[in-house]
Formats: structure tokens, C-alpha cells, sequence
């Protein structure tokens, strides 16, 4: 027979289903004991009447199951499956789990659940997160071939750092010191100088920054994006706002279930309030007698400039432009407007930036003497330069976190939450 999931259930009433799935949980009676069944789309109840079949379950024993289904308003779906047959075809060998997966809440700490990540994310709440992490990169990535981008995939072994500092991985490459990428921004910029125009990658980027917080990874997903031919770092911050828009769009139609399982609302976007740098700085210190460190704001400022944009601008999303050259990457434009400063952005949403964005410099000359006054050689960079000598149009781009921006949509605590199997300072297995 064919397979039936969960979730199809209720079109089954009254005929004769096959299921596959975990055993979830167990209560025995007298004569019959209830069996829940969970597949990757839900749960029901079984009920089984077979003592010899009984005798050798476990949890988390994958069955196949040849059974009714029937009504029955007391059920937690409304309807049960009366088991004419069940075989284990995945043996769990144990007992005990490492900790119980069923209850409402797991007892827990979040390392041992990453210890034991394939158990902790049979939780339907647990894959519920990935779920929506995949609408996430399904809306990005059609929403900008929608907007004549295309999908590139750029190399994560590369001969010089993209961002410059300290944070990057060193790599033995045939006797050859090169980099784990920090991004894909050298290669993104040669494209959109190759004749694409546009592109976009959904990638890994590393960062060896040696944090240990609710926020940092030291692996993440980068969605990154450039564009050729724009006026200025407005016309990327007026893609990312209507990104955004068609994100939290798409995320309403395919995940209604996953954020109610999450308990978790979706943001409305009206216009995305841009604030510059030294203005938000303004604001923290006249508002909140909060001062700033010299050219940024920190973490509690993220949080408490998002309080003061929620209460005037009725946004959970607020753009931060005009930031200093000294703490951007030399490839950044300067701003012509506003000595020192560059034409650039940070997106902070709910009091965490979730994207860095701007233009960049185009022209070959300018670009070589930024690569000098940052104190690089040009020779150094003769791969990404070359592209430059031959008409690179006005360009900019963003990157966007993939589990940052999961995270804050589903309101997670910690950003491991949020990431399949993390990578950050303290773990490098599963």
C-alpha cells in the first residue's frame, strides 16, 4: 500500500492506511495500550492490541504499520488507528533516551541537546525552525531571480582575506597559507563586473571571532546579494525593504502551523525607518543617557535604539547608515556628502543587526589608494583589481545571516537554536 502521513489522516477515516514513523510514546492498559506514532508531519494515536508486539517496542523505534483509521472526537486529532499489524524496522537499542523528547518541554540544557542533536530535533518544535529556515532562503532566492538576479557560487578557500582583521581562518593549502572566506564579496563584485549585473549566493562564511554568545557563530549561512548600475546605497536598502516584505509574505502562506507551534509572530514592514549613525547615537544619549563607542553602537544600544524605533515609528526593523570609513572594509564607498563617512548601512531588527550593506568603490584608482590607506598592497589584490580596469558600473550589495534573521523571526534566545549543527568556539562535533 502506499504510504500515508499523519497530516493526511483525516481524508483516511473509515479505510485501511499504511504508516511509517517513530514510536513516541507509550501508556499500557489492561488489555490494549495507546501508541503514538510521529512522522515528520505530525503525530496520532494508535491503539494496540497485540501483547507480543508490545513487548518490544521502545521509543523512538522506527515502525512501519498497517492499520484503521477511525473517528474518535477524544483522540488528540479526532482520530485514532486501530493496528492490525506493526513491524519495527529500526530497532532503538536503548531505554532511556539521553533525555525524554515527548513532554512539553525538554529537561534539558541546550548543550546536551546539541550533544544528542538528531535526538532533540525529532521534536516537531525543534524541526519546526528549519522549516521556516527553508522559506526563508525559498523567498530570498525567488524573490531575486524575480528581480533578474542570478545564483552564483563562489569559492571558500581563498588566497586573501575578503573583510581584512584578525577574525579569519588560516589554512594550509599545499604548502600555501589561504583563508576559510569571510564572505563572498571580492568574487560578488567580479561578477557583477563579468557582465551579470546581479547576483546572490546562499553560502557558508566563517569568522574566527572568539565569542561565545547568544549571537555568534564562527560558521553561519551568508546570504549575500550585488547589484550593478544604482545611484547609491538607497537603491539597496529599497530592495532589501521590499526583500523583507515578500519574506514575511511567503512565511505567512507556507509556515502558519510552524510559527504556531513556535508561538511566534510574524513583524509587519511599512516603511523601514534610516536613521544615521550619529543621530542613533544622539538619540541613546539624549533618550537614555546611553553613550556609544566611537563609531558604532554596542549590543545594549542595538537593543535600546530598536525600544526608542518601535515607540516613535511603530518599526521592528530600523536601517543605520553613515558609518565611519575607519570601521568598514576598504572596499566600501566614501561618502562624498559627509567627511569620514561611507555610504553604508547596518539593518537592525528587534535590537540585533541582522545585514551589513552599502556601495561600494568602483573605480580602479580609488580602490587601489583605499587598499594602500588601509594599509594593504595592491599587488595583493591583483585578481579582484584586474576586474576593475574594465568598466565595473556604480554597485552595491548586503548580506543578510540566515540564523540570525530565523532566529529573531521565531523570537529563539540563542542563535544555536537556530543552526542545524552548529559551529562556534566550543564545538566542532556532532
Amino acid at each position: 500500500m502506499k504510504r500515508v502521513l499523519v497530516k493526511e489522516l483525516s481524508q483516511w477515516i473509515g479505510k485501511e492506511v499504511s504508516l511509517n514513523g517513530w514510536i513516541h510514546q507509550i501508556k499500557k492498559f489492561k488489555d490494549f495500550s495507546f501508541v503514538s506514532l510521529r512522522d515528520r508531519s505530525g503525530v496520532v494515536q494508535m491503539i494496540v492490541e497485540d501483547e507480543t508486539v508490545m513487548s518490544e517496542l521502545r521509543l523512538e523505534s522506527s515502525v512501519s504499520v498497517l492499520g484503521m483509521c477511525t473517528k474518535n472526537d477524544k483522540a488528540p486529532m479526532g482520530l485514532e488507528v486501530a493496528v492490525k499489524q506493526i513491524n519495527i524496522v529500526g530497532v532503538a537499542k536503548y531505554d532511556l533516551l539521553p533525555f525524554s523528547i515527548n513532554g512539553k518541554e525538554i529537561q534539558a540544557s541546550l548543550e546536551k541537546q546539541l550533544d544528542y542533536r538528531t535526538i532533540s530535533l525529532r521534536r516537531m518544535d525543534r524541526r519546526a525552525v528549519f522549516k521556516v529556515q527553508q522559506e526563508i532562503v525559498e523567498a530570498y532566492r525567488a524573490f531575486l531571480i524575480g528581480q533578474g538576479f542570478s545564483e552564483i557560487h563562489t569559492p571558500k578557500i581563498i588566497g586573501i582575506e575578503t573583510e581584512g582583521g584578525s577574525d579569519v581562518f588560516m589554512l594550509d593549502y599545499f604548502g600555501t597559507r589561504t583563508f576559510m572566506a569571510q564572505s563572498p564579496q571580492f568574487y560578488k563584485q567580479m561578477m557583477v563586473g563579468a557582465g551579470f549585473e546581479r547576483v546572490f549566493e546562499i553560502g557558508a562564511a566563517y569568522r574566527a571571532e572568539p565569542h561565545s554568545t547568544w549571537r555568534h557563530l564562527n560558521e553561519y549561512m551568508s546570504l549575500d546579494l550585488e547589484m550593478g548600475f544604482i545611484e547609491s546605497e538607497d537603491d539597496i536598502m529599497d530592495l532589501e525593504e521590499d526583500l523583507l516584505k515578500h519574506m514575511i509574505s511567503h512565511l505567512e502562506k507556507t509556515c502558519p502551523q510552524e510559527f504556531e507551534i513556535m508561538g511566534a509572530t510574524l513583524p509587519k514592514i511599512d516603511k523601514i525607518p534610516r536613521i544615521p549613525l550619529s543621530k542613533a547615537q544622539d538619540i541613546l544619549l539624549e533618550e537614555y543617557g546611553k553613550t556609544s563607542p566611537v563609531g558604532n553602537i554596542d549590543s545594549e544600544g542595538e537593543k535600546l535604539l530598536a525600544q526608542y524605533v518601535k515607540e516613535k515609528y511603530d518599526s521592528d526593523f530600523v536601517f543605520l547608515t553613515k558609518y565611519p570609513a575607519s570601521k568598514r572594509p576598504l572596499y566600501t564607498m566614501p561618502d562624498d556628502q559627509h567627511q569620514g563617512m561611507t555610504k553604508s548601512f547596518d539593518l537592525i531588527f528587534k535590537g540585533l543587526e541582522i545585514t551589513t550593506g552599502g556601495q561600494r568603490i568602483h573605480d580602479y584608482d580609488q580602490l587601489v589608494d583605499n587598499i594602500i590607506k588601509f594599509g594593504g598592497t595592491p599587488e595583493n589584490f591583483d585578481f579582484y583589481l584586474e576586474s576593475f580596469k574594465y568598466g565595473i558600473p556604480p554597485h552595491g550589495g548586503l548580506a543578510i545571516g540566515l540564523e540570525r534573521i530565523t532566529m529573531m523571526f521565531l523570537g529563539l534566545d540563542n542563535i544555536r537554536k537556530a543552526t542545524l549543527l552548529p559551529r562556534d568556539i566550543n564545538r566542532v562535533k556532532p
